[in-house]
């Protein structure tokens, strides 16, 4: 069983952009059924209805798109590439641009779901703007003008609670039900076209006009989210034989101080010599991949090297030595001092 999720993970990791669809297909599924199971429950009050509904078509999809936001896993990676330090690397804004808008699109389906879910449905505009219904042209007109603006709103106010509706003498509740739901499903579908044709011209005619652009902020994009990976697996790999090389350390000292006291108790009978610990095979392996780096110090100065000035993206040219907390200029090095001594017998 565990070879099985081990297996899954590891595909989900190697196929991060199909994963992230798929969270974001399961996120627009939760949003229409979070909708279906939501007990709308209109105030019925004219000074209530509009923020009440406005309410319910803008919380839940901020919510839903943070959501998206927060469990991309690149969030993290475009916040650190915006605010890093640009060193010996400058920063390209379409890469940072690229990298948002692909986060924000996936981001934006489930919020999507809920507005065209919300206006397809009908309570919610039906909530928002009953008061606005004509009731000259869908009611009794002769007697619409007879009444005060407070009362003619507190009668339409209470249009989508039947149980407290009592205005069928100026205007059927049907007749107003009726009418704001084929006009919110109107706008609903509308919405839906709009959306489906937004993202087809993203998707497929954007590219077209500026792909030479394209390629290349998409090539760094995936640059920088595969050194970011290889970085962290590098870490880790260090950490763990930095980790095993220091408890075998740990373990090789005590057992040679439990050797010299078990010496000192019996050299009165038989004398014995310590030998010196030998470094087995396993132990040298992991020296070798700590790349030379064997104390805290160095390896902190590393990780904010990294940070701070990142190697620029040359290869096959030598690089300056870590100086300090950075990498050297990028200057021309300074001419080496060369001291001869000379010795001589007497």
């Amino acid at each position: 069983m565990m070879d099985k999720f081990r297996m899954i993970f590891q595909f989900l990791q190697s196929n991060q952009e199909s994963f992230m669809n798929g969270i974001c297909g399961i996120m627009a599924l939760a949003s229409a059924q979070m909708y279906s199971a939501f007990d709308f429950n209109c105030p019925c009050l004219p000074g209530y209805n509009a923020a009440y509904s406005a309410g319910i078509l803008l919380a839940p999809p901020l919510v839903l798109f943070l959501l998206g936001l927060v469990m991309n896993n690149n969030v993290s990676m475009l916040a650190e590439e915006w605010k890093r330090p640009p060193g010996r690397r400058a920063k390209d804004p379409a890469v940072l641009r690229y990298m948002f808008c692909s986060m924000a699109q996936r981001a934006l389906i489930a919020p999507v779901v809920w507005v065209a879910v919300t206006l397809l449905d009908g309570k919610c505009f039906l909530c928002a703007f009953c008061t606005a219904v004509p009731v000259s042209a869908l009611g009794n007109g002769s007697l619409a003008p007879g009444l005060p603006a407070p009362e003619l709103a507190r009668l339409l106010a209470r249009v989508p609670c039947p149980e407290i509706y009592d205005g069928d003498w100026l205007l059927a509740r049907e007749v107003a039900v009726r009418y704001l739901r084929c006009i919110s499903q109107a706008l609903g579908w509308s919405f839906v076209l709009l959306t489906t044709l937004l993202a087809f011209v993203v998707r497929s005619v954007r590219p077209c006009f500026t792909q030479a652009a394209f390629l290349k902020s998409k090539y760094w994009s995936h640059y920088i989210d595969i050194e970011r990976k290889l970085f962290d697996e590098t870490c880790t790999e260090h950490a763990k034989a930095f980790a095993k090389v220091c408890i075998q350390q740990f373990f090789e000292a005590m057992n040679h101080d439990l050797e010299l006291g078990h010496t000192h108790g019996t050299l009165a009978t038989a004398p014995a010599s310590a030998a010196a610990p030998t470094t087995p095979d396993g132990a040298e392996e992991e020296r070798e991949k700590l790349r030379g780096i064997t104390d805290q110090g160095t390896m902190n100065r590393l990780l904010t090297s990294w940070h701070k000035c990142k190697p620029p993206l040359r290869l096959g040219q030598e690089e300056p030595p870590l100086m300090g907390n950075g990498w050297a200029g990028g200057g021309p090095r300074p001419p080496r001092k060369e001291v001869a001594t000379y010795f001589s017998k007497v």
